[in-house]
């Protein structure tokens, strides 16, 4: 990692933990040492200092003063309402595409799920996922609302992490194609409704199978309170 610039690796070791907590394999009430985290990396301080940082931005750190940073409890109910949020908003861009994407924004969208195929064929996994980022970024973009883009991208960097993990369960490669390919189909139809409530399975979809992936981490929500309480009692 050492190659690469302070800010790239700080993104890079971000995605890593959060992907890691998101997974439970970092659990709620865990402290976030700098040093031990830069050394497990193989880099300096600053870009750890950093991803954690931006951690914290984005809900999966809280910080303690002068004490450093803790994983933050993400409870099945906060994490609901993430992907509430998160629904209603690729919704109404997949409504707003279908309405007002160009045809070249059409076919661009088109060429690049029919080219995703072959990642699910080869079961690609890191493939796949950069490509899904585009095509999703590509229907917010043809929504043609630039703040409503940003505030669903703003929102995607919160859930990107436990996104990520569904890609992990069996068929879920090949599910998540079919099911943009439904979104597809309407915008190409110009059926912003039918756009919209194909959106509204996906992200559903999406929920549950982190869900029941990782059932761990929901069922966390009482033990990370007290964790929380036992580190308070301490301090």
């Amino acid at each position: 990692m050492t190659s690469k610039s302070n800010g790239t690796l700080a993104e890079e070791i971000r995605r890593i933990l959060a992907d890691r907590i998101a997974r439970g394999h970092i659990a709620p009430g865990v402290a976030l040492e700098e040093s031990e985290l830069a050394r497990q990396f193989g880099v300096s301080r600053t870009p750890v200092r950093e991803a954690i940082r931006q951690l914290e931005a984005l809900g999966f750190a809280e910080a303690r003063p002068r004490r450093g940073a803790i994983v933050a409890a993400i409870t099945k109910k906060r994490l609901d309402e993430m992907f509430a949020v998160m629904m209603e908003l690729e919704c109404l861009c997949a409504r707003e595409a279908a309405l007002k994407m160009t045809s070249a924004e059409r076919g661009e969208l088109l060429e690049l799920h029919e080219t995703s195929a072959a990642y699910v064929r080869n079961q690609d996994v890191e493939q796949y996922y950069k490509t899904n980022d585009i095509f999703h970024d590509l229907i917010y973009s043809g929504a043609h609302n630039k703040f409503l883009a940003e505030l669903t991208i703003s929102v995607r960097q919160r859930v990107a992490a436990f996104r990520r993990v569904q890609f992990s369960g069996a068929g879920r490669l090949a599910g998540s194609h079919q099911e943009h390919g439904i979104v597809v189909n309407a915008i190409q139809r110009g059926d912003g409704m039918g756009a919209s409530e194909a959106m509204r399975e996906h992200i559903s979809t999406v929920r549950d199978a982190y869900q029941t992936l990782v059932p761990d981490v929901i069922s966390l929500d009482r033990r990370a309170e007290d964790d929380r309480i036992a580190w308070r009692s301490r301090t």
